[in-house]
């Protein structure tokens, strides 16, 4: 794929993943245009200021929520990396419709616009939380799911292609653990809500290559799903405040034990390959079903969830990824 000829659209272009897909596409690909779409006219001004100022950035104010403009921006656009989503798990559950709206209905907007500006490739953002959701935002992320992928029996003859990714919690990012613990370090003490719980990890600019490579790969109907370790937040604790006192303060609303990529009813149509898996499309109507000629077809049975992960970070290895963070937080520049 020659990205120096392609035109990219980034939804929540001013997020964290935003930003830094944004920062490594021109950094390493130099495509012919990046638009970032996003609502905060702050979030723009303050991207611009701090050198997002490069001659083939675009930047548009609008919303997910608003379909006609949507529409408008992706005129002539070949990629969209559909990153804008409502995403803390408490605010979705206090606020239902507000969730649905941006995360459902929002996503609904970027596949219909899509469809009718001729857009080449849409790639949507998904996450562990949408398999077997137990809160609002995994169902929301699980319904964006299913959009996005059947909406390539709508594309029909034509060229525009739907996929997704879905990957677990990236580290340090806003609502994560980490600031959390860095900050609660302080006091000697770090909260824990059971000693049991396990997480998949990956960092920011992992998630960001694996996206890239994605857009390469991609025939439309997929969810891609990379291989990656798992933690036990108790070790996350230990290799941040490895003096601090830990006090177990109970599950909270929402909130599973361990996470899971793939279920055991999506494993029947799933390819394994060297550095991810790949969900095939449940019916074979229309493309993305090639797969499993490039790697191999999956047990019956199989589970990829963070507690039978065969990959797993010890603490020297989570000290490594957290390190930068580290060096935010004496800077005072982590968000937490």
């Amino acid at each position: 794929m020659d990205w120096k000829n392609q035109v990219v659209l980034v939804t929540g272009g001013t997020g964290s993943f935003g930003k830094k897909f944004i920062e490594i596409l021109l950094r390493d690909h130099n495509p012919k245009k990046v638009i970032v779409f996003s609502r905060d006219e702050l979030k723009q001004y303050e991207m611009q200021v701090k050198g997002f100022n490069q001659p083939n950035l675009r930047y548009f104010i609008g919303d997910v929520r608003d379909r006609e403009r949507l529409t408008r921006a992706m005129h002539g656009v070949d990629v969209v990396v559909h990153a804008a989503a409502l995403k803390q798990v408490p605010a979705c559950e206090y606020n239902p419709m507000e969730a649905i709206k941006t995360n459902i209905m929002g996503s609904s907007n970027v596949v219909e616009a899509a469809l009718d500006a001729g857009v080449k490739k849409v790639l949507a953002l998904s996450t562990d939380k949408a398999v077997n959701p137990v809160n609002l935002y995994g169902a929301t992320k699980l319904a964006a799911e299913k959009l996005t992928v059947q909406s390539n029996a709508y594309a029909g003859g034509s060229a525009t292609r739907f996929s997704c990714v879905r990957y677990g919690n990236v580290v340090g990012s806003r609502g994560s653990v980490v600031p959390l613990f860095l900050k609660q370090r302080a006091n000697g003490k770090v909260t824990i809500t059971d000693d049991r719980m396990t997480r998949f990890w990956l960092s920011l600019e992992q998630g960001v290559r694996f996206v890239i490579s994605c857009i390469e790969q991609m025939e439309g109907g997929e969810v891609f799903v990379p291989k990656i370790p798992s933690t036990k937040v108790t070790d996350i604790a230990r290799a941040i405040a490895p003096d601090a006192e830990v006090e177990i303060i109970g599950i909270r609303p929402g909130e599973k034990l361990h996470e899971v990529l793939i279920s055991e009813d999506e494993a029947r149509h799933t390819v394994e390959l060297d550095k991810m898996f790949v969900v095939q499309p449940a019916e074979a109507i229309w493309f993305g079903y090639s797969w499993q000629t490039k790697g191999k077809l999956l047990d019956g049975g199989f589970r990829y969830s963070s507690d039978n992960n065969t990959e797993w970070l010890d603490l020297e290895g989570i000290k490594k990824f957290v390190a930068p963070f580290e060096e935010m937080y004496a800077q005072g520049k982590l968000e937490g």
